[in-house]
């Protein structure tokens, strides 16, 4: 029998609480998870490699530890690169006085020492790309030297990926793609719980729809808004493509003039945005991606790719469309679809309420004081 309040429940029985995550240096939906995962426990201390105490001003009322790479000039910009380091610098933080420990993680985070006395919730954002999608790295600009460095360096990554994940009592997934990777990959059981996403403000977005699709998020190789632009493009649609990253110069570079660039925009921006775009085009495959539930709680119906985290949380043909091709021609074919369909505004607002902050943290808090590892789903 679970309690009323499940949030106190969990604060009742682990007074001492770490959440040990990635790095804390640009903002975004795993950062997103760890402020809420603050609201059950406002108390708990953060242990992460790297912190960027300018960009991420919401942590500076927390306790924040930081590894030794820490200390690396430049940390904060090249921390990437510090990969092969980030499960040593786990490794050394001494986590013996805590009741909780709750990984967030996607790469190393999890890779923690706890003693047998502590629980360790996993929440797990995807077992490490770099080290499992053979994918991942093929649209990225790497060197000839560094790109024969590559395998050897990758499958020690996944050995030492695949040992550190013996180490979390449970694993939680974000999405249900994600747990059949952690199946996959680890061998571990999990359960879905969907990361929470601000609903609320959007909800009361009214809609005004224009004449354009919206890409939205940051502009780097696996997002793939090259479909996006190349799909516009031969359609003659107009595209907005609001964000930033290291592809915007090359996207700029094949761009025909209906299609418009505008950078990283400002929640307001992003609100008129989504109140006039006929879809949110999502062609990339994401491990959840939060983007498509905001829009939907504008009332936005989305285009995106039939795999990844797009699959738990747009339904193909209620709140937008699923296409199976992720080519320019696929997503043509997507786009004229949509063109000949009808969606229900007040449907694809309902369907983004279930991801709201409120649903995780009563999700997760219940999980942490009575889950379980009998694989079921939460939602």
């Amino acid at each position: 029998m679970t309690s009323a309040d499940p949030a106190a429940e969990a604060r009742d029985r682990f007074r001492r609480v770490a959440i040990t995550h990635e790095w804390l240096t640009v903002p975004g939906g795993s950062e997103l998870v760890v402020r809420h995962i603050l609201d059950l426990f406002p108390e708990a201390e953060i242990f992460t490699s790297v912190y960027d105490r300018e960009a991420m001003p919401e942590f500076r009322d927390h306790v924040v530890h930081t590894s030794f790479l820490d200390r690396v000039p430049g940390a904060t910009r090249h921390y990437p690169r510090m990969l092969p380091l980030m499960d040593r610098a786990f490794r050394s933080f001494d986590l013996n006085a805590f009741d909780l420990v709750i990984s967030s993680n996607h790469a190393c985070a999890k890779n923690v020492t706890t003693p047998e006395s502590t629980r360790h919730v996993c929440y797990c954002h995807t077992p490490m790309r770099y080290a499992w999608d053979p994918s991942f790295m093929s649209s990225e600009e790497v060197g000839p030297l560094a790109r024969l460095a590559l395998p050897p360096m990758l499958a020690h990554l996944r050995r030492r990926d695949l040992a550190a994940a013996a180490l979390p009592d449970a694993f939680v997934a974000n999405s249900t793609v994600v747990r059949d990777r952690i199946r996959d990959f680890y061998g571990r059981d999990s359960v879905v719980i969907h990361p929470p996403v601000e609903t609320e403000p959007l909800l009361k977005q009214p809609r005004a729809p224009g004449d354009y699709y919206l890409h939205l998020g940051r502009l780097v190789p696996y997002k793939r808004a090259d479909l996006t632009v190349a799909a516009c493009a031969q359609l003659g649609r107009p595209l907005k493509v609001a964000g930033d990253g290291r592809a915007l110069d090359s996207l700029r570079a094949s761009a025909p003039p209906n299609v418009e660039f505008l950078g990283r925009v400002s929640d307001e921006q992003l609100r008129e945005l989504l109140a006039g775009a006929l879809a949110l085009v999502f062609p990339g495959e994401e491990d959840f991606g939060i983007v498509p539930v905001e829009a939907q709680a504008a009332g936005v119906p989305v285009i995106a790719y039939g795999r990844g985290g797009a699959t738990d949380s747009v339904v193909d043909g209620q709140t937008g469309l699923l296409f199976s091709e992720q080519t320019p021609e696929g997503l043509v074919q997507a786009i004229l679809a949509f063109e000949d369909a009808t969606f229900d505004e007040d449907a694809i607002r309902d369907n983004a309420r279930g991801f709201a902050p409120g649903r995780f943290r009563r999700e997760f808090a219940s999980f942490v004081v009575h889950g379980s590892q009998n694989g079921h789903t939460c939602r």
